[in-house]
């Protein structure tokens, strides 16, 4: 057995021993689901700019096809195609309030992953947990594929394949594939695939289930098998134009044109794409065809194909548009799946929030009016008239509300108010509202970064481990 084997099997040990009262055995979701030459056949790679902390520990762990910004510490990890994305980090001298106190941070915050397998998985923000500000931490944790771990510290967990846990601190819980979490924290709990639940405090609580007989074409996980579905299918029929984009070391400066837009040289552009001001292209994303208004973002594994997004559009990490026409101000949430076709277009109006794990696959033409909540699982306008509030109607809801699978109960108001700060705070975060060199973000920062490729040992028992690597300026 090669180390990296080695390593691989303490991890679902000690996962497994976190999740021992569920009696559930990870290994057989896991062993054997990345081929062995996969491990030492990808560099691994890191970014460096002037704005953000450079701080990296690499000990003990495998990284093939990885990528990792600011403050990242990875101990005995097997991080395979994962973005780890530091450039939202809490910063020495910050002031954090928890409640009526406040904390200043006597160091930089940092991501530090320990004894985890995580695969093709977005790591991103900072953490949100009171008890561990400076410390964005994932232990004891396995997360498959395109899982999404936003602001979120993990110890003991299990993520199935495009499941989400966003500013959620999380222990010892089970969270289903595609099932989605923004609860503030999770305990010993099981989230069964497919279910979105947003919950904040005593003031709203969101709960969503696809049926089970719908979830499994898009998304469905089996022991000793590979992912399978829609989901999967669509993202493995693109990889080919991401294996040359990775393969180059050249790149020209056509990216640059824009001095306000931020395009990765590890992103797809494909096709007839044009690019607007303010916009960010984070790497991984794919854009064909498509155009991209003043301040519209496509975040990590976002696909955007034969689509027009009119401007500031946020496309959280995981969303794809295909065949559709985004009005300005809108947002796509983590994961969604949004398919129109030439003989089926999508339409969304100006200021619509489509809920994160949102999948819009249509059968017939659909245009969503302006300043929609649009969730769950929709074909055609009898689906979208169950599964979408104005969010006039919202606002006034108090209480219960139940339509089809979905729940809700608490101030539709603050709902409402929550997802609208949150929009904006991503917004300035990417840059979007930059102007006359204020307001900068992410679409600005990232315009000139320098990429690092770091390689692992090619043969003998350390085969895909990487040396221990500590990288500071």
């Amino acid at each position: 057995m090669t180390k990296i084997e080695e390593l691989i099997e303490l991890i679902i040990g000690r996962t497994n021993i976190n999740l021992r009262e569920f009696s559930m055995d990870v290994g057989p979701y896991v062993r054997g689901i990345i081929p062995k030459k996969h491990f030492w056949k990808f560099y691994a790679f890191y970014g460096m700019t002037q704005h953000h902390p450079l701080s990296f520990s690499f000990q003990r762990s495998g990284l093939a096809g990885s990528f990792f910004l600011g403050y990242c510490d990875i101990d005995r990890s097997v991080i395979y195609k994962t973005d780890v994305r530091g450039d939202e980090l809490k910063l020495e001298g910050d002031t954090i309030d928890v409640g009526d106190i406040q904390i200043t941070l006597q160091k930089d915050e940092k991501i530090y992953i320990k004894d985890s397998f995580l695969i093709k998985n977005l790591v991103h923000n900072y953490s949100h947990d009171p008890e561990d500000l400076g410390e964005f931490g994932i232990r004891n944790t396995i997360s498959m594929h395109y899982a999404n771990i936003h602001g979120s510290p993990l110890r003991g967990c299990f993520l199935g394949p495009y499941a989400t846990v966003d500013l959620t601190t999380a222990h010892d819980c089970v969270i289903g594939e595609f099932a989605y979490v923004q609860v503030g924290e999770l305990n010993h709990e099981l989230v069964g695939p497919g279910e979105v639940w947003i919950r904040s405090g005593e003031d709203f609580d969101f709960v969503y289930q696809f049926p089970t007989e719908i979830l499994p074409k898009y998304i469905q996980m089996n022991k000793e098998e590979q992912p399978s579905g829609l989901l999967i299918d669509f993202v493995e029929q693109r990889q080919g134009d991401f294996w040359e984009v990775f393969g180059r070391v050249q790149f020209g400066q056509a990216r640059l044109m824009l001095e306000s837009a931020a395009v990765s040289r590890y992103a797809v552009i494909k096709g007839d794409v044009h690019i607007g001001e303010n916009v960010l292209i984070a790497q991984r994303a794919y854009i064909e065809d498509s155009t991209m208004g003043k301040g519209a973002n496509a975040q990590e594994n976002c696909y955007i194909i034969d689509s027009h997004l009119m401007g500031n559009n946020v496309t959280a990490h995981g969303g794809k548009v295909i065949h559709a026409t985004l009005g300005e101000d809108g947002f796509v949430g983590f994961n969604a799946f949004l398919r129109g076709s030439e003989k089926s277009p999508l339409t969304v109006g100006k200021n619509c929030v489509v809920m994160p794990h949102t999948i819009m696959d249509l059968e017939e033409p659909l245009t969503i009016p302006d300043a929609h909540f649009v969730w769950g699982y929709i074909r055609n306008q009898k689906d979208f008239e169950e599964n979408s509030l104005s969010m006039e109607d919202f606002i006034k809801v108090e209480g219960d509300l139940a339509m089809g699978n979905m729940h809700f109960s608490g101030s539709g108001r603050a709902f409402v108010k929550a997802f609208a700060q949150r929009i904006d705070h991503i917004l300035e975060a990417n840059g979007a509202y930059f102007q006359a060199g204020e307001q900068s973000g992410h679409a600005q920062m990232g315009r000139n970064i320098s990429y690092n490729l770091i390689e692992p040992y090619p043969e003998g028992d350390m085969r895909g481990m990487y040396p221990t690597i500590s990288i500071t300026p």
